[in-house]
């Protein structure tokens, strides 16, 4: 027996009878020989975790762009607290902590240079729109290795198109994952909120704290608390009525004092406007974006798809870097 025989077994002995079983898994569209030591969803989180497009995650804004200090979050310390919070859920709820991992890990990893503000930007212009969820599986499926993608299983790949708020993961697992990634953005982003002299902890209205707690630490530990104790021994990820009325309206606060303040995002319009140009130029430039796009062309992509796909792989940097190397006049040496 391989070792990850006797770990499939072991699942069969601790997880709750609705898990996400690794060897019942509904496969991957390419059939591969199976790992001796790991099962299916461990293999998968290892392939999102050394794939390249999640190293980039290091240099992509969450909420604050370009910000003074080296404590905000990006979208990879996003995405480290996001898979924390979804392991301590399904490991209390004994669930499939792998899998939750592996869809937290790639949840994100079609995200646009500048968070939201580049996802609005390509949305805007793109003929059919721009969902970062859906890139995110594109990048999984298509992108990845030089175009040969990672060939995930079918319970990672759900769980990473539908952790938006209007879709639902068909295991708990990724449903898990669709919590935490609110739960996360709403904790650290008001969190770098208060960093950022925007927000104090005496701003949230009583109503809200008086559930949910009055600070960081008290709002994360009674949110986390709550889905697992709502959703003990049942097969149903959810937060009790009170909690998750009270999370709705904490969300709707930082809508109101965070996400849309003029002073937090004073520099989105000029990075929605870069990603514009970045699109028209390389949209009249195919030629000038890397082979695998333009591989993707020969072979019937349509430009504006191959064009998104190289926009919103580019980190914060690069898309300054190559908007400067376009447009930027050079100094020069008269030899």
């Amino acid at each position: 027996m391989t070792i990850r025989e006797e770990l499939e077994l072991r699942e069969k002995e601790i997880l709750a009878p609705w898990a996400a079983f690794s060897v019942q898994s509904r496969g991957r569209a390419v059939p591969e020989e199976q790992c001796d030591i790991r099962p299916v969803f461990q293999r998968d989180r290892d392939r999102i975790l050394h794939s390249k497009s999640f190293r980039r995650l290091k240099d992509k804004t969450q909420v604050f762009l370009s910000p003074d200090g080296d404590h905000y979050r990006t979208r990879m310390t996003h995405t480290l607290e996001v898979s924390q919070n979804a392991r301590t859920i399904a490991k209390a709820l004994r669930l499939n902590e792998d899998l939750a991992e592996a869809i937290a890990l790639g949840h994100d990893l079609g995200h646009t240079p500048f968070g939201h503000a580049g996802e609005r930007a390509l949305n805007r212009i793109s003929p059919e729109g721009f969902r970062h969820n859906e890139q995110s599986l594109r990048t999984v499926d298509i992108l990845e290795k030089n175009g040969a993608g990672m060939n995930l299983t079918e319970e990672v790949r759900d769980g990473i198109v539908n952790h938006q708020v209007n879709t639902l993961p068909f295991t708990l697992e990724g449903q898990i994952v669709r919590l935490s990634d609110k739960i996360a953005y709403v904790h650290h982003d008001m969190d770098d909120a208060i960093r950022g002299g925007i927000l104090t902890d005496e701003d949230v209205p009583e109503s809200i704290a008086a559930v949910v707690g009055r600070t960081l630490g008290q709002r994360l530990d009674r949110l986390i608390h709550d889905i697992i104790t709502t959703s003990q021994g049942r097969p149903v990820i959810t937060m009790s009525e009170e909690v998750s009325d009270a999370f709705g309206k904490l969300r709707a606060f930082m809508f109101e004092r965070v996400y849309t303040n003029p002073v937090a995002k004073a520099q989105e319009s000029r990075a929605e406007n870069m990603i514009g140009v970045l699109y028209e130029y390389y949209m009249t430039h195919p030629e000038e974006m890397p082979e695998l796009q333009k591989k993707m062309i020969d072979n019937g992509t349509p430009v504006w798809r191959a064009v998104c796909d190289y926009i919103s792989s580019m980190t914060d940097r690069y898309a300054i870097m190559m908007f400067e190397s376009i447009y930027i006049p050079k100094t020069w040496d008269v030899l």
